[in-house]
């Protein structure tokens, strides 16, 4: 049977691929983007299998609006891909207070506004599918991308949470964390902020990456057939890494972040009232003994 997709961000990057892999796997889509007629071409060639809609992802009422037209043209929804988002590089202290609050409001607010939008319906039906991109900067923090990985952490948090409040209702979530893929990301979609003298050592590596965007070892075809493939597994997971550096820069942080808390549990674990039995994690949502 083949599935309802609903996937934001549509007419470039990994979006635009996944919409071509989509379609292209016999699925149906409602595709959307800021100028739907970016997407006319997709219209054209797959006719009544694709809805291009126009949707600022921003807005609460135009998500809510878009999502009622997938319903409406298809009857129900099964995957919804929350893809769009951007970053600029700038330093935390030089970059505008605009750009934090744009960047902050496309990359978490709009994955906020469509899921908010879709979950009555995904409820109903008892079943569907979130699948948020995210990055690997969703697990570590570069310096230059302080609004865009601020949005991405919170994008993993506020996606953990929603699994965990969804799970038993038959819905299902996964954070895709993407390395560096061939895209526009890095390219034109990119704004540089110039830093100051005391900034530049350490932006040094995304000032090089902006310059030499198109040479990155990710292939945004071969994700999307990835994240087809998580879609149709009955158990998928919560996370998945997508390209070999986001496998290693993923094991580097995990095993860092464990042998911080090794060196400091002593510390950590003396801020306990001394008579404290230990008890479950139930009431967080969480297995027993789960953290």
């Amino acid at each position: 049977m083949s599935k309802v997709w609903f996937i934001t961000g549509s007419s470039r990057g990994l979006g635009r691929n996944l919409a071509e892999a989509v379609l292209a796997h016999g699925d149906r889509l409602v595709a959307t983007a800021r100028n739907p007629q970016q997407l006319s071409d997709l219209v054209a060639q797959y006719g009544e299998q694709i809805r291009a809609i126009a949707l600022d992802v921003t807005n609460p009422e135009q998500a809510r609006n878009a999502i009622a037209s997938a319903v409406a043209a298809f009857g129900r929804l099964d995957v919804v891909v929350n893809n769009a988002g951007y970053g600029n590089v700038a330093s935390i202290e030089e970059a505008s207070e605009e750009d934090w609050r744009a960047q902050v409001e496309t990359n978490l607010w709009g994955v906020i506004n469509v899921t908010r939008a879709a979950l009555p319906i995904l409820r109903k039906q008892r079943s569907g599918h979130f699948v948020q991109i995210s990055s690997i900067g969703g697990r570590t923090g570069s310096a230059g991308l302080g609004p865009y990985q601020t949005s991405k952490w919170a994008v993993e948090g506020f996606s953990e949470v929603l699994s965990r409040e969804i799970m038993p209702l038959g819905i299902k979530v996964t954070l895709v964390e993407p390395g560096s893929f061939r895209t526009d990301w890095g390219g034109t979609s990119m704004s540089f902020t110039e830093p100051g003298e005391d900034y530049r050592r350490t932006l040094q590596g995304h000032l090089d990456y902006h310059q030499q965007a198109g040479n990155e070892p990710g292939n945004p075809a071969k994700a999307a057939q990835a994240i087809i493939t998580i879609v149709n597994e009955e158990k998928p997971p919560l996370r998945l890494l997508l390209g070999k550096d986001a496998v290693q820069i993923a094991r580097s942080v995990d095993q860092a972040k464990l042998a911080e808390t090794e060196r400091w549990e002593k510390l950590s674990t003396s801020t306990n009232f001394d008579d404290h039995q230990e008890g479950n994690w139930t009431h967080l949502g969480l297995p027993d003994g789960e953290v």
